[in-house]
């Protein structure tokens, strides 16, 4: 039996990883597409171990990318909203 049917392909995440790159944050996303790309690779020779490893990081820096845009938008609303919601408060008082 040949081991490529027995040991599946791991996912690559490449579309999450540009995604992430894309519309998140761009460092991470290098990190993930890199790793991305290195799975179909090591499986392709039969690292199954190490293509295992190159998906679990390619999503790890995936969603680590998408945390950092997620909070920095958070606080930019964060800032702006309340600088909007005083400016506002203050319209009526000159």
């Amino acid at each position: 039996m040949d081991n490529n049917q027995t040991r599946p392909k791991p996912n690559n995440y490449l579309v999450l990883a540009i995604i992430s790159t894309v519309f998140c944050c761009l460092i991470p996303g290098i990190v993930s597409i890199v790793n991305a790309a290195k799975v179909n690779e090591a499986y392709a020779l039969g690292n199954y171990d190490q293509a295992e490893k190159a998906s679990k990081n390619a999503k790890t820096w995936a969603i680590v990318g998408m945390g950092i845009a997620g909070l920095f938008w958070l606080l930019y609303i964060a800032i702006f909203g309340f600088a909007l919601i005083g400016w506002l408060m203050s319209a009526g008082d000159f």
